[in-house]
């Protein structure tokens, strides 16, 4: 899945290299992770969502460093790009950069408000929290 992202915050996500676009999916020559400012292919950022084919796992057995010091899954996925199509939907709905702490933090909180079962207590315990009265 992909969604848009301000140039500004391209540094942080993994961007598609676009080959073709038709507003709903994006055909990708490849992408980019953590593009240096400025230096994004495009304003399609990778969310995390993925149908890969088996033959990623043969790259990813290399355990070859990339960006951040990390094995990074779309440096195999642009080796793969090379020989398969490489496609992106674009993502609707909340998103939550749970590489964070506070994406983390912030999406259990939204996964809690949307339960019922939970929904009511969560928000006794956040205004708690917030006017520094929870135990």
């Amino acid at each position: 899945a992909v969604r848009v992202v301000a140039p500004a915050m391209a540094s942080r996500y993994g961007i598609l290299d676009v080959e073709h676009d038709d507003g709903r999916m994006a055909k990708a020559r490849g992408m980019v992770e953590k593009p240096s400012p400025g230096g994004a292919p495009s304003n399609l950022s990778v969310v995390g969502r993925y149908i890969l084919q088996p033959e990623i796992f043969g790259y990813l057995d290399r355990h070859e460093i990339g960006a951040g010091g990390e094995i990074q899954l779309t440096d195999a996925l642009v080796e793969v790009a090379q020989q398969q199509p490489l496609h992106g939907i674009r993502f609707e709905g909340q998103r939550f950069d749970c590489g964070s702490k506070v994406g983390f933090v912030a999406a259990n909180v939204a996964f809690a408000l949307e339960h019922p079962d939970m929904a009511d207590r969560m928000r006794v315990e956040i205004r708690q929290v917030l006017e520094g009265r929870h135990l």
